[in-house]
């Protein structure tokens, strides 16, 4: 078989895209990618083809979601991407996967190309059900309308607006008939969600109309660079921090980070990231670049983040407390999981300040909600790529 997966998007969502392409080739399938250009050369490292869709997620030719203009120039940009770039990389494939809510024309490429088509999504609160709120979207207001069923409403509503006249146009240009419900076109009837159905179930568990494969994880682990090994074994678990690819939520997040560390009495990793998170050294502070995570987790104290699926997953799957600062779509859900589960606490929404961390801080690290994310560790699956591949290659 023969399978281009694509994504527009961060770290978050082109990690767990090469995570099942590479489970496919695993399997002796030929598996491809088309994702932004950021992560061309990690992923060609792995002997993998890639296709740059899109632009940059992280320089500034990347989109501008503030306002009016920049969401319709940011869709009307998606769109044409994925038209004009999809229909060359998905022919001769078998089937596209299309990854995420920006992959709106995907569907579309494979109605043209008369191809098999999976669309997937990373977290729960991403499709429509009447069990939760839906995932706020970047850049837009979120105004209380009701229960879940006219939250939902409201954001079919953002989808046609956002990406109705683009994708018609488009589709009319190729020859294909308009869509007059946007959102159910690009979920399909029954979307697969990649999320581990322990920390994000779906609420429906008999609904035949999503699957869940559970979350698509990269195999084994490398080792740590020589400077952190040093540092984890010159004292006690420190504090990591990271925002993976978002950008700080404004104010120097890092010294604010640093100082209800050192108020706790705790080391400290600092994640550079795209947020370019930078500060002066110090024996009780290390600042790394890239480190894989599933390696370094288990070994600290907690671990700090934005809120992000993958790392959530992945703090999860190490057994140690996290402190959530959600900012933005799916955090939120994923802060209020992690409350739920009592695996670590949710910092409100904003900039912290040293004592609003520090709380947070010591929330999670109380001896019952070790003792949790230690039990809850062993229930996070692994084997969800394998999951998806397989019934991918069954055509199921």
């Amino acid at each position: 078989m023969r399978v281009l997966l694509a994504t527009i998007g961060s770290r978050g969502e082109v990690q767990p895209v090469v995570a099942l392409a590479l489970r496919l080739r695993a399997l002796g399938h030929d598996a491809r990618v088309s994702v932004p250009p950021d992560f061309r050369d990690r992923i060609e490292e792995l002997g993998m083809p890639v296709v740059d869709l899109g632009p940059r997620m992280r320089a500034a030719e990347s989109w501008d979601l503030s306002s009016p203009d920049g969401k319709r120039r940011a869709a009307r940009e998606a769109v044409a991407a994925q038209f004009g770039t999809l229909r060359d990389a998905a022919r001769g494939c078998d089937v596209l996967v299309g990854c995420g809510a920006v992959m709106v024309a995907a569907r579309s490429v494979t109605q043209l190309l008369g191809i098999g088509h999976v669309h997937a999504h990373f977290c729960p609160a991403t499709l429509p059900s009447p069990h939760h709120a839906p995932a706020p979207w970047p850049g837009w207001p979120q105004d209380e309308v009701g229960d879940h069923r006219d939250a939902w409403a409201a954001d079919a509503q953002r989808w046609e607006d956002t990406w109705g006249a683009a994708l018609n146009a488009h589709r009319v240009d190729a020859g294909l008939a308009p869509v007059e419900d946007v959102r159910g076109h690009v979920l399909t009837d029954r979307p697969w969600l990649a999320a581990d159905p322990v920390l994000g179930p779906w609420p429906e568990p008999g609904d035949l109309g999503v699957v869940q494969t559970g979350a698509w994880l990269l195999p084994g682990g490398g080792p740590l660079p020589v400077a952190v090994e040093s540092f984890l074994d010159d004292g006690a678990p420190p504090v990591y921090f990271g925002l993976g690819s978002m950008p700080a939520p404004g104010g120097d997040v890092g010294r604010v980070v640093l100082a209800a560390a050192r108020e706790a009495g705790r080391r400290v990793i600092v994640s550079r990231g795209w947020a370019e998170l930078d500060l002066d050294r110090g024996g009780d502070l290390l600042v790394v670049g890239e480190v894989d995570h599933r390696v370094l987790f288990p070994r600290v104290a907690a671990v700090v983040h934005h809120g992000g699926a993958g790392t959530t997953t992945t703090a999860a799957r190490a057994g140690v407390p996290q402190v959530l600062l959600p900012q933005v779509y799916d955090q939120h859900y994923w802060a209020g999981r992690v409350e739920d589960l009592g695996i670590g606490a949710a910092h409100p929404a904003g900039m912290p300040t040293p004592a609003s961390l520090l709380d947070a801080l010591e929330r999670a690290s109380r001896p019952g909600v070790r003792a949790r994310a230690r039990a809850v560790a062993a229930e996070v699956r692994t084997d969800g790529a394998r999951v998806a591949a397989e019934r991918l290659v069954g055509g199921s």
